[in-house]
C-alpha cells in the first residue's frame, strides 16, 4: 500500500524546514524549552537532520527538518522528507513559509521515505505522517508517489513471484483501475502475430513469453511507452556469472517504470492517448533456447545476428518498438535496464537518455532539475552505426570490442522505432544504498522528469 498524507483535521505538530540561514530565526520564535533543547543537542540543519523538540511536559512541541545549503544541499534530494523515518509517531504540518517547489519536494520525499517493501516480512514503518502543505497539488503528489511505489514493488518482488504471468496480472490490475483496454499475446501466438524475437528470447522458459498492450485515452497527442520486461535474465546460453545474476530480478525495471508512469498519467487524467507495450519474458536455458550466431528475423523484417544471448533486452524491445511505430505516435519512449555500459558511464543515480531532438532534450533536462529526478543526455552517435552491422545479417545484437555499449544498444533500438519521434532511457532501476526518499532496492528513474516534461514534449 502506498503511503498517504495525514488528514488536515488531525492534531498535528508544527514542523520547521530549516537551513543554516533560517535556523536562528526559527529558534528565536520557539518556546524556551524547545529552543533550549535544540541548542543543548547541538542541532545542525544538515541535509536530512531531524529533531523533535519537547514542550516541557513530555510532549512534542515542534520539530525541525534540515535541508542544508549550497553544495551540501545540491548533493542529494528529498532532504526534509527524510524526517518521516526519524521523528516520533504523529501528524506534522509545515509551519514556516517555504516556496512551493521545496514544499512539493518535501511532501513527495516524505511519502517516498515512508515506503516499505513488506511482502515477505514486517518492516519498521515510518510513523510520522505529514499533512499536505496548502501550497501544493496534493492529488498530483499522491499520484506520483503511488506510481513510484508501484514501480518499487514490482522491481523488489523476486522472480519466483514476478514472472511474465505476474507482470501481466499487475498490468491488468492497473488497466482495470483506470478503465484502460488491455490485450495480451502469449506463447506461440507471438509467432502468429509476428513477434518472432519476443518469442525466441522467451521460448526456453517454462513461463510463456508475451506482449502486453495497454491503451487508454481518446483525445490529445499519442504517447507510446515501451518497457523491457525481462523478469529474470540468466544470460541464456552465454550464461551470466553468479556475480552478475544476483540482481537480475530487476531486469524488468523498464516495464515497472513505464507502468508506474502510466499510473501517474491516468490518475492525473492527462489529455493524451496513451499506449503501453511490455514484452514480458524470462531469458532461460533449455534445449530450445536461442543460440549464439543464430540469425533472427524481426517484426520489422530486419535480420539480427545473435552474438550474445545476454543482449536479449534489445531483441524483445525491438519487436515492441516496431509495433509501436506502426501506430505513428507523436512520441515513443522506451525504458530498459539495458546495459552495464550505462552504469560505468554515469553510475546508478543518473538515468541516461537518448534523443535526436535537441529541444526535447533541453525540455527534459529542465524538468529533471525541477522535480529532482536526474537524467543525462547521451548521443545517438552516427559513426557507431557501422558497429551494429555484421557481415551476414542486417544488425548485430552485441558488437564486439567492448566499447560504447550503451550507445550501440540505443542505435540498435532506434532502427526499430523509426520513423516515430523517439526517446530511449537506459536506466538502472536500483538504489544500491539507502538515501532520503529512496530505501535500498527497486527505484523508478526518469518517470517523474518525463511526466513534468510531457506537455511541452507533446506540444500541449
Amino acid at each position: 500500500m502506498s503511503p498517504v498524507f495525514a488528514l488536515p483535521t488531525e492534531p498535528s505538530v508544527p514542523l520547521y524546514i530549516v537551513s543554516p540561514d533560517t535556523l536562528p530565526a526559527v529558534l528565536d520564535a520557539l518556546p524556551e524549552p524547545s529552543r533550549a533543547w535544540a541548542v543543548a543537542q547541538g542541532y545542525k540543519p544538515t541535509p536530512g537532520a531531524a529533531i523533535a523538540l519537547p514542550d516541557g511536559s513530555g510532549g512534542v512541541a515542534a520539530a525541525l527538518a534540515g535541508i542544508g545549503s549550497g553544495d551540501a544541499r545540491a548533493r542529494g534530494r528529498f532532504h526534509a522528507g527524510a524526517a518521516a523515518s526519524k521523528l516520533p509517531a504523529g501528524a506534522y504540518r509545515i509551519a514556516n513559509d517555504i516556496d512551493p517547489t521545496l514544499a512539493e519536494e518535501t511532501a513527495l520525499g516524505w511519502l517516498l521515505e515512508s515506503y516499505r517493501f513488506d511482502r515477505y516480512k514486517d518492516q519498521s514503518a515510518a510513523k510520522a505522517r505529514l499533512i499536505a502543505p496548502a501550497n501544493i497539488d496534493a492529488a498530483r503528489v499522491t499520484a506520483i508517489a503511488e506510481g513510484e511505489c508501484l514501480t518499487r514493488d514490482l522491481i523488489n518482488t523476486p522472480a519466483s513471484d514476478m514472472g511474465p504471468d505476474e507482470l501481466e496480472a499487475a498490468a491488468r490490475a492497473l488497466a482495470s483501475r483506470h478503465g484502460a483496454e488491455i490485450a495480451v499475446t502469449s506463447g506461440d501466438a507471438l509467432l502468429d502475430q509476428n513477434f518472432p524475437m519476443i518469442h525466441a528470447v522467451g521460448r526456453a522458459s517454462t513461463r510463456a513469453p508475451r506482449l502486453i498492450d495497454i491503451v487508454w485515452g481518446t483525445e490529445g497527442p499519442a504517447l507510446t511507452l515501451v518497457g523491457k520486461g525481462v523478469c529474470f535474465d540468466t544470460g541464456g546460453l552465454d550464461i551470466k556469472p553468479a556475480s552478475s545474476m544476483g540482481l537480475m530480478k530487476k531486469d524488468m525495471g523498464g516495464a515497472a517504470t513505464v507502468l508506474g508512469l502510466a499510473h501517474m498519467i491516468m490518475a492525473l487524467g492527462l489529455k493524451l492517448r496513451l499506449r503501453v507495450l511490455i514484452p514480458a519474458v524470462e531469458n532461460s536455458i533449455s534445449g530450445n533456447a536461442f543460440r549464439p550466431q543464430d540469425v533472427l528475423t524481426s517484426r520489422k523484417g530486419l535480420s539480427v545476428e545473435i552474438n550474445n544471448t545476454d543482449a536479449e533486452g534489445r531483441l524483445v524491445l525491438a519487436d515492441a518498438l516496431a509495433l509501436g511505430a506502426e501506430g505513428a505516435p507523436d512520441l515513443m519512449v522506451s525504458m530498459a535496464t539495458l546495459t552495464g555500459a550505462a552504469r560505468v558511464a554515469v553510475g546508478p543515480d543518473l538515468a541516461p537518455f537518448y534523443t535526436d531532438d535537441d529541444s526535447a532534450a533541453a525540455t527534459l533536462a529542465q524538468s529533471a532539475a525541477a522535480v529532482a529526478d536526474p537524467v543525462w543526455r547521451m548521443p545517438f552517435h552516427a559513426p557507431y552505426e557501422a558497429l551494429i552491422e555484421p557481415a551476414i545479417a542486417d544488425l548485430d545484437n552485441a558488437p564486439g570490442g567492448g566499447m560504447a555499449g550503451s550507445i550501440t544498444a540505443a542505435l540498435f533500438l532506434r532502427r526499430f522505432a523509426s520513423p516515430a519521434p523517439y526517446m530511449h532511457f537506459d536506466i538502472y532501476g536500483w538504489q544500491p544504498t539507502a538515501a532520503a526518499g529512496r530505501p535500498k532496492g527497486g527505484v523508478g528513474q526518469g518517470a517523474r522528469a518525463l511526466l513534468d516534461a510531457l506537455p511541452k514534449l507533446l506540444g500541449q
